[in-house]
């Protein structure tokens, strides 16, 4: 197993600058595990979602995406109590339009009004007086997307957001919203074994956008004894997460995983993977492998 010594490893991802101003290592932190089950209250241990946190800084980590959703408001409390005061070179990233009515329960709402107030939620939630990027949690079928993004667009001319993104779209969503704000990021679906994703990401390089890849972790049978992540991976002294990771970040130098954990172990494991240099015959052997 690839070890994690003392310094940073986050860092040997490499960078990518979100808009023009943004920049940060490749190899990020989701938050949605520090949550109880079903993504609603409290985690079981949170003395430990906060060693986490403050584990991921100190090993190089940048960029950190959570959401209202997420507790709700669990994990941004927990972001808050671990690293605020944050650090000036975190890059804090959110979502709101996507509400947590119960355990495991997501409904939209791209309400103008209800995006309104879950950002100024998220503000204070967070202690911070502007959110780095906000993004779209999940275009509300029942609302114009131009008044989804167009209030997110105001939010922004009021100082109150940087940068938006959007989750889980194609590239007509894309397209729309261009038209009423500048759009730095999107984040889908996307890992070895799932990439159905892929237009997306291609007009999110073509754009200069980053692509924000969830649930990156997924290799489905791929990592079965003998398969070609459980080869690799003996290889290479790594394990198959590692290796999953380790592909994302050679498929495009616009992808920012945010593997996500609720265990500084499991947390340090991750983070090895930017270490990971995969030859492009290992590359495109885990390609083809699905």
């Amino acid at each position: 197993m690839t070890s994690v010594s003392s310094d940073a490893p986050a860092r040997e991802a490499g960078t990518f600058l979100l808009g023009d101003d943004l920049r940060v290592h490749r190899l990020g932190y989701g938050t949605m595990q520090l949550t109880g089950p079903g993504v609603w209250g409290d985690p079981a241990d949170p003395e430990e979602a906060v060693r986490v946190l403050r584990r991921a800084v100190e090993l190089g980590v940048t960029f950190i995406d959570t959401a209202d959703a997420y507790g709700p408001f669990t994990a941004d409390l927990l972001l808050r109590k671990a690293l605020h005061p944050y650090p000036d070179d975190l890059v804090i990233a959110t979502k709101a339009g996507f509400a947590r009515t119960g355990p495991g329960e997501w409904v939209p709402i791209g309400r103008p009004a209800y995006l309104r107030q879950q950002v100024e939620l998220s503000l204070r939630n967070l202690g911070v007086e502007r959110i780095d990027l906000l993004q779209l949690h999940r275009i509300d079928p029942t609302v114009p997307v131009a008044e989804q993004v167009g209030e997110l667009a105001a939010l922004q001319w009021e100082g109150k957001i940087r940068h938006i993104g959007l989750s889980e779209v194609n590239t007509a969503d894309l397209e729309v919203a261009g038209k009423t704000a500048t759009i730095v990021s999107v984040q889908n679906r996307y890992n070895l074994a799932d990439r159905a994703a892929e237009d997306v990401l291609t007009y999110a390089e073509e754009r200069g956008m980053g692509f924000i890849p969830w649930f990156p972790l997924a290799t489905g049978e791929l990592a079965g004894s003998g398969g070609p992540l459980d080869r690799i991976a003996d290889e290479l002294g790594a394990t198959p997460s590692q290796l999953a990771l380790a592909w994302l970040l050679k498929r495009s130098p616009n992808m920012l995983p945010i593997p996500g954990t609720s265990s500084v172990a499991h947390l340090e494991d991750n983070l090895a993977a930017a270490r990971l240099t995969l030859t492009d015959k290992q590359f495109d052997a885990l390609s083809d492998a699905v």
